[in-house]
């Protein structure tokens, strides 16, 4: 008689040569491959490339395009000494805010440190009304006067600029002529002005098997169903237009423009437009799966692109950032990461790291 270890050995044996036989068994329902969803999907690379660990950013850097993450005195000291340990110099604090919020939040930055640069939003409250435009510069000069050194981030995701005001603004898109004399203000007080327009490619694509942005996709997805949206193509238009109407107003344009899928459209932009400058936030995982292109791109237009964030930073998040810029690393994942592509690093040249890290910002404003 068989002990039961003998006969689990053999029933084993027995299964090993039915499978070896007859083929894979079919799977069953419950199998793990059958039922992992893409938002636990955590892969490993396995490919034994360099691994760059970059401590510091190569040059002091400006963080164009940051916000009110940080709303206690403890945590801004932390921050600051993030900030330290990554050669970053400042942060641009973009409020969206005005009237007491915005002097809240002033009152708040500047007082842990000179190192945070506060802009602010545009009054909105009047909006509809034909007292808007001077209403609306009113506040802005007195934000200036308070010390606000800038105007942003302004986001129009299809039914118009949302950013700053406490009521919906349907209809009020970048080229509106209601906003000239608001945008003449600007360039008369050396204010740029940062403008979020659209979202990238793949929130306007079907959330199918095709979308290669699927785990972004279904969370940020524009609903192209609501009356009176305009999608990401238009509203790119909209931007150009309000760069030919305001000429001597200087825009950043954040994320890329949203344009980080097609390099040769984005360079015939900053072409036509001399007063148009681009952000990198938020688009350094899009960006740095073609980094090639990306490269040829950064290095063609490295005067007109600025270093931001977007996110709550931290030495973990910018020396991410680090790695993605100054390395040649390849094939690489980061903790956190909600695209289910590899990363890898540009490798920019020196020259073009120091432009984008803060030269640009010194050289606008």
């Amino acid at each position: 008689m068989k002990t039961p270890f003998r006969l689990a050995a053999a029933l084993c044996a027995s299964a090993a040569l039915f499978v070896s036989c007859k083929g894979q068994p079919e799977q069953q329902e419950g199998d793990f491959a059958d039922n992992l969803r893409l938002s636990d999907y955590r892969p490993v690379s396995v490919f034994k490339t360099p691994q760059s660990d970059i401590r510091q950013a190569s040059f002091p850097v400006i963080d164009i395009h940051s916000h009110a993450y940080v709303d206690d005195v403890e945590g801004l000291q932390q921050w600051v000494k993030d900030m330290d340990e990554n050669n970053v110099e400042k942060v641009i604090i973009q409020t969206k805010a005005y009237g007491e919020e915005f002097d809240r939040l002033y009152d708040l930055y500047k007082g842990v440190s000179d190192r945070f640069e506060l802009w602010c939003g545009i009054d909105m409250s009047s909006w509809g009304t034909p007292d808007f435009p001077t209403k609306a510069i009113e506040e802005l000069e007195r934000c200036w006067r308070k010390g606000a050194k800038g105007v942003g981030e302004l986001i129009d995701k299809g039914m118009g600029e949302r950013a700053s005001c406490k009521v919906k603004s349907p209809g009020l898109h970048f080229n509106d002529d209601c906003l000239i004399p608001i945008f003449s203000k600007c360039a008369e007080l050396g204010m740029p002005v940062s403008c979020h327009v659209a979202d990238p490619i793949w929130m306007y694509e079907e959330i199918d098997e095709h979308n290669d942005g699927y785990m972004n996709s279904a969370e940020w997805k524009i609903d192209m169903t609501q009356p009176g949206i305009i999608g990401l193509e238009e509203l790119v238009a909209t931007m150009e237009e309000a760069c030919s109407k305001n000429p001597k107003t200087t825009f950043f344009a954040c994320h890329f423009i949203n344009l980080s899928h097609d390099y040769e459209l984005l360079g015939k932009i900053l072409d036509r437009h001399p007063n148009l400058y681009i952000d990198n936030s938020a688009r350094h995982l899009e960006s740095c799966v073609t980094p090639r292109a990306t490269k040829k791109f950064y290095e063609k237009y490295a005067d007109r692109i600025l270093f931001g964030t977007d996110n709550n930073a931290s030495s973990r998040l910018y020396r991410l950032l680090w790695r993605i810029l100054e390395s040649e690393d390849e094939h690489f994942y980061a903790q956190g990461q909600t695209y289910h592509w590899p990363l890898h690093g540009i490798g920019l040249s020196d020259e073009t790291l120091e432009k984008i890290y803060s030269g640009n910002a010194r050289r606008l404003y």
